[in-house]
């Protein structure tokens, strides 16, 4: 056993220094982003912000209007064959850039990625998702997929330190997912006591992803539009986002009309609910460890998207940063005891 001390650090421990600027409007700032990515060595343009691939927020109508913003959705992984077929069949080619196809590790997922890939060879993006990046199968099977997809480009995860994400950039990721336990349905360190402060996470694993030439997610912790920017800030090149998506028109999950108002239900793909959705219910030899909740419905997604990207433009402009990418570069963090008023919370 030993201890850390070097202090870690979340969201909610910082908010970001204005600086002197030259922006005039918000309307001067841009938020695409262009990589060319470390093993697939394909090229993607677009606003770097995912919609996470959970049934409840990765589903295809969720792709298609975050598509027509030129944002990202890892599509979640229970849709059928035939579900693909249907959905590409009417979609319009732009789709390809702006989705992926997500896959356990299990022999069924690699079969189903196999069979949806082969009938649709377009796809380019395949987000292999696991809750604990740290085995030596999960870098075996990131190996292997690389080895049977060498055109295709890599999401893999999830890990929290730096010598892990180099370790899947070698073994054929291209970008690789961080966080463990963050997320608002998700109690991985309630159960487990595992986790990582989310900041503190993406920054050290920007700096040992992008010495290699590869890329990272900050995949958990955004509860706002300020969150989002912060990932930005510390070095995401990508921010994945799922109860701030979760709740909408295009969201997965069960309408539920309580008292006159409308709710939607939320839960976690580690819940006892996703588990006995999908596999029967909780193994006997582990546990929960995600919540199922019900998310005020909000709506069509264009608003939420409208206050997340105007959020982040308006951070640029405090601290001078005309693109997205100059953001980090612009970034000081200050440590904080308090960051908003309260007296009001409605």
């Amino acid at each position: 056993m030993r201890i850390e001390q070097d202090l870690k650090l979340g969201f909610k421990d910082v908010m970001i220094k204005p600086k002197r600027s030259t922006l005039k409007s918000r309307s001067e700032v841009s938020l695409k982003r262009h990589f060319k990515f470390l093993n697939s060595q394909k090229e993607w343009k677009g606003i770097p912000i995912m919609a996470a691939n959970m049934d409840t927020v990765g589903t295809f109508e969720m792709a298609k209007s975050l598509a027509q913003h030129e944002l990202f959705t890892t599509i979640h992984k229970h849709y059928s064959l035939k579900e693909w077929n249907e959905f590409l069949s009417s979609a319009p080619q732009s789709i390809y850039n702006f989705i992926g196809i997500s896959t356990g590790t299990g022999a069924h997922d690699a079969e189903h990625l196999k069979q949806v890939l082969k009938a649709h060879p377009q796809l380019q993006f395949i987000c292999i998702d696991v809750a604990n990046g740290y085995s030596e199968y999960f870098a075996d099977f990131v190996r292997q997929t690389r080895q049977a997809h060498s055109d295709k480009t890599i999401i893999a995860g999830n890990v929290v330190t730096g010598e892990m994400v180099e370790q899947l950039l070698l073994s054929g990721a291209d970008i690789v997912k961080v966080g463990i336990g963050p997320g608002s349905v998700c109690t991985t360190r309630v159960k487990t006591g595992v986790g990582y402060p989310q900041l503190s996470a993406i920054i050290e694993c920007a700096d040992a992803a992008h010495g290699l030439g590869g890329q990272i997610i900050s995949d958990g912790g955004c509860s706002t539009p300020g969150d989002v920017a912060k990932a930005f800030g510390a070095g995401a090149d990508f921010v994945m986002l799922g109860g701030m998506f979760a709740g909408h028109t295009e969201s997965g999950g069960e309408l539920i009309v309580q008292h006159g108002e409308q709710f939607k239900q939320f839960y976690g793909m580690s819940s006892a609910t996703a588990m006995k959705k999908y596999v029967g219910g909780v193994a006997n030899y582990r546990a929960s460890e995600g919540k199922t909740v019900k998310v005020p419905y909000k709506g069509d997604v264009k608003e939420t998207l409208q206050d997340i990207l105007g959020g982040l433009r308006s951070t640029c402009t405090y601290v001078g940063a005309s693109r997205l990418k100059e953001l980090t570069k612009r970034t000081t963090f200050i440590r904080v005891a308090e960051q908003e008023n309260k007296t009001y919370t409605n």
